[in-house]
């Protein structure tokens, strides 16, 4: 990338998603869209999820519409009542992040973050 003065920089990792409309990243509703994706394509229904995940009907159909924010305990209990891994969930839900960002998630963390001092302090380790 380029600044103003045609000096080239460096951008920190995921940076390019700076021009991303944020309404497009709410991450409550990535996260309603991939539950109910996975409830459908297993031709399941609310009410059958919601009985087998202890939650009730109308709150489910609130995390599915990004309406509500669930909890880590709560999306636990819906993916073992849909029989997938909280990581297959996420994982999807990081991929549909990353292409509306525009960055390309690697399977492991890239050389060069490697050992990085974030501005937090936080460092990367191999």
């Amino acid at each position: 990338m380029r600044d103003g003065m045609g000096q080239q920089t460096k951008l920190r990792y995921g940076e390019s998603m700076l021009t991303t409309s944020l309404h497009s990243l709410s991450l409550r509703e990535q996260i309603g869209d991939v539950l109910r994706e996975i409830r459908r394509s297993q031709g399941r229904t609310l009410r059958q999820v919601s009985a087998d995940a202890q939650v009730s009907l109308g709150y489910l159909s609130e995390v599915e519409r990004g309406q509500k924010e669930a909890s880590s305990e709560l999306l636990i209990a819906i993916c073992y009542a849909l029989g997938v891994p909280l990581s297959f969930v996420l994982r999807e839900v990081a991929d549909r992040l990353a292409a509306i960002e525009g960055v390309a998630i690697p399977d492991s963390v890239p050389a060069d973050l490697v050992d990085l001092p974030f501005d937090d302090g936080v460092t990367l380790l191999s």
